[in-house]
């Protein structure tokens, strides 16, 4: 029977149903825009009212239709290829799979193994390929399930630029002489926020120079605040669209993850030459490599991140050191490069499948 995708020329539809504006939506919107660089005709169905739709419309080629999970289904279309960026997506491609024939890859962004339940090992199998963003994924994936079709392709920088006048005035208002900050999802079950309040208390006695700011919201934002009224040092400000002057304005960059596929904002810490305090969990030690461009510590060892801390806030050659090095590694983790790397998985898929390519 002759594949009816056959005839028509190739679109590459990227799906994400996520709620909010994170790293794995971020990561969609620079291989979007990328790819749309590169001349690649696109589709994006997002869900209805959230930032991805809105930040990315009138990217050349590319076309944005507004959805929810009910009705992503219908919003796929008949593409040459469904590009999955987040778990809420996988059940709407797979669908799409079963009535058009389309095929679908799935973007694995975290280290757990997915769910075991019967329906959602068949959504991955089903799947032509599986995207891991580290090695620490691609194990986890491969050990659930050893039939997975896998490869490896690491996130992207974003490319930021910080305004000078606002970082200084950031730093200003701030009022300390050293900054340790941290950009993430306040969830202290993923992100180990906890762990940053242990060590500003810890700290603040010796070293009451030192501020500790977090950037972001999350379900653990109210209590984050609390502590933060107890502890001066520790200071929440929020959301905001303003990561750039945030990095600018950092002297270290503080990562304590209890679990992490790989942490693309480390990438845009390292681009920025922000020297990385970091846990030894995930995908993190294939980008923060120990003594080089930052330091590795054990989850909840917060002595190890006490001395690491004041270590490079008494030696300002030491943060240039790791900080040049952490912009030397960024490069291998651009954009184009992202994009290149999918373009040719793309090819060989449709290729295999009998597609024509854009």
């Amino acid at each position: 029977m002759e594949n009816p995708l056959r005839t028509a020329r190739a679109t590459v539809c990227h799906i994400n149903l996520a709620r909010g504006y994170r790293g794995g939506e971020r990561q969609t919107e620079l291989l979007i825009r990328a790819l749309a660089d590169k001349g690649w005709k696109q589709r994006l169905v997002a869900r209805r009212g959230e930032p991805l739709a809105e930040r990315i419309c009138g990217v050349d080629g590319l076309t944005v239709v507004e959805s929810s999970p009910a009705s992503a289904v219908r919003s796929i279309g008949r593409p040459g290829l469904v590009h999955v960026h987040e778990g809420r997506s996988l059940r709407s491609a797979w669908i799409n799979h079963l009535i058009t024939g389309a095929p679908y890859l799935v973007t694995r962004r975290i280290q757990k193994g997915p769910r075991q339940h019967w329906l959602n090992r068949s959504m991955y199998r089903q799947a032509v390929r599986v995207v891991a963003l580290s090695a620490a994924i691609a194990e986890k994936m491969a050990a659930s399930d050893s039939s997975l079709s896998l490869t490896i392709i690491p996130s992207a920088t974003s490319g930021l630029t910080a305004d000078p006048s606002e970082t200084a005035a950031l730093r200003a208002r701030w009022g300390g002489q050293f900054v340790v900050g941290h950009i993430g999802n306040l969830d202290d079950s993923h992100k180990g926020q906890q762990q940053i309040v242990a060590t500003a208390e810890a700290m603040a006695s010796a070293h009451p120079q030192m501020r500790f700011v977090l950037v972001g919201g999350g379900p653990d934002e109210a209590r984050l605040r609390e502590a933060s009224r107890r502890l001066p040092p520790l200071i929440l400000e929020g959301q905001t669209d303003r990561v750039a002057d945030y990095l600018g304005a950092f002297d270290v960059f503080l990562f304590p993850s209890r679990h992490e596929g790989l942490g693309s904002i480390l990438l845009d810490a390292l681009d920025f030459g922000l020297p990385v305090v970091a846990t030894r969990v995930g995908g993190i030690p294939e980008v923060i490599e120990d003594g080089v461009n930052g330091f590795l510590v054990s989850v909840d060892d917060i002595g190890g991140m006490q001395e690491a801390l004041a270590a490079l806030a008494a030696d300002g050659e030491l943060r240039a050191r790791l900080g040049a090095a952490g912009r030397e590694k960024a490069r291998a983790f651009t954009r184009e490069e992202m994009a290149e790397r999918y373009a040719e998985l793309y090819d060989s898929i449709m290729r295999s499948q009998g597609i024509e390519t854009a």
